[in-house]
């Protein structure tokens, strides 16, 4: 078999074979196939397409490039949810426990954030003393006891992914949803879950901008796992603004464990409720998802929701009174409210911008290597919808510094678009895909 061949039936159109697209992963990991190689073959999948088997087959084979979790010792159904990221999306912190709480073990890796994107891991720190790296017989031992654990994830998994998307990004091939899926797909089957739950953002925060790009990208990813025999669902769900009020690494934590005692943002507390029911309902815990939603309503009101919170923290070494006490978090003592002096609807918000903002006062990475501010952010007073008087706050500033102060009050000015007359508030969920 000859790389030359499998690109030009790529380039040709034609279908790829289970057997060259393992030949293809196998030698980019190994080293064996160049770059410029793999680079012709990006193109012309982006050029022509994969189908729906060609990109199960592509998925499994970087799944497979390298270590596989075996979460077999563990009892139950294993559920995993995936977001494709947003701007004050904490909803892992508030899902696990309550997931958890209604009986459903769960064992998760989550990842940093980088750009404009919160990454649970990096809220996790926020903790005291809270360890996100854990060997994986402790990580297995800990679901099995307590219910949950969540964790940093490992480069041994789908190494294949991490190349293909380094030289993707250099070579203006992300934008493919059949390599987009597949990357994303890739790393949730390493990880071991048989069934999988999806939260696919659209929006201005969100990487596909319109629901029409998102609920293509969920009924990729949806067949993926059908196909390779994991049951999954796909939520479409908005990020045209952020998700709930706070945004940055402490405040996030902190509208999450709110939200786990019943009294989070509306927004927030329905996406997570719907994706737990989903998570109920994938293992069997519920005979429908409304039975399963029943199950998650009640484990909120009746506190037991906060006491997995509590069990979870204090197995991974965190402090578990930070749920009652929020000074032991990393706290900003600088705050600026910020006013737009003019008046209105709130018409859209241009939520990357947000989230560059609470980059620019530290809460976020610039580059791999950036260290952040786990007490920096903001918390959003007006989303849309909503009216603005002149001297109405339409965010509270918590920073560390006055150096990018000036900068991160514009950015955030401009990020708000105001009209005349009453707007709409936005649909939190626009599909579900089965």
């Amino acid at each position: 078999m000859r790389m030359y061949d499998i690109i030009e039936d790529k380039k040709r159109g034609r279908t790829l074979s289970k057997e060259a697209i393992d030949f293809v992963i196998k030698g980019y990991t190994d080293g064996s196939i160049p770059d410029y190689q793999m680079s012709a073959l990006l193109m012309a999948i982006y050029c022509k397409g994969m189908n729906s088997e060609e990109t199960a087959q592509l998925t499994l084979a970087m799944a497979r490039s390298g270590q596989m979790m075996d979460l077999s010792s563990i009892e139950g159904i294993k559920v995993d949810k995936h977001s494709t990221g947003g701007v004050g999306d904490k909803t892992t912190i508030v899902l696990g426990p309550l997931v958890a709480a209604a009986g459903v073990k769960v064992a998760k890796m989550s990842g940093r954030g980088l750009g404009h994107t919160g990454g649970t891991i990096d809220k996790l720190e926020s903790i005291p003393d809270f360890h996100v790296e854990l060997s994986m017989e402790a990580f297995v031992e800990n679901v099995n006891t307590h219910g949950m654990a969540v964790i940093a994830q490992s480069g041994e998994f789908a190494p294949a992914d991490k190349k293909l998307y380094a030289l993707r990004d250099v070579t203006a091939t992300v934008d493919n949803v059949s390599l987009i899926a597949s990357s994303i797909m890739s790393k949730k089957i390493a990880a071991g879950a048989q069934a999988i739950v999806l939260d696919v953002k659209c929006g201005s925060g969100a990487f596909m901008k319109t629901a029409e790009a998102a609920t293509e990208l969920a009924e990729t990813m949806v067949a993926i796992g059908n196909n390779v025999g994991r049951k999954t669902v796909g939520i479409v769900s908005d990020m045209s603004q952020p998700l709930g009020f706070a945004v940055g690494n402490a405040l996030e934590v902190i509208e999450a464990f709110e939200t786990l005692k019943g009294k989070g943002p509306q927004d927030l507390t329905e996406l997570t409720i719907h994706l737990a029911s989903n998570m109920l309902y994938l293992a069997k815990i519920a005979d429908t998802v409304q039975t399963a939603r029943e199950r998650v309503k009640e484990v909120i009101a009746n506190g037991e929701a906060i006491l997995k919170l509590k069990e979870w923290i204090a197995s991974q070494g965190g402090d578990p009174s930070v749920v009652e006490d929020y000074s032991l978090l990393p706290h900003s003592a600088q705050t600026q409210e910020v006013t737009l002096e003019k008046k209105g609807y709130v018409s859209a918000i241009d939520t990357e911008k947000i989230g560059k903002v609470a980059l620019l006062l530290g809460a976020g990475r610039e580059t791999k290597e950036s260290t952040i501010d786990l007490a920096v952010g903001l918390i959003i007073h007006k989303k849309i919808g909503d009216y603005v008087a002149p001297d109405d706050p339409i965010a509270t500033l918590y920073h560390s510094s006055a150096s990018r102060l000036q900068d991160a009050v514009q950015m955030l000015q401009e990020a708000y678009s105001l009209s005349e007359t009453e707007v709409e508030k936005p649909t939190l969920i626009y599909k579900m895909i089965y």
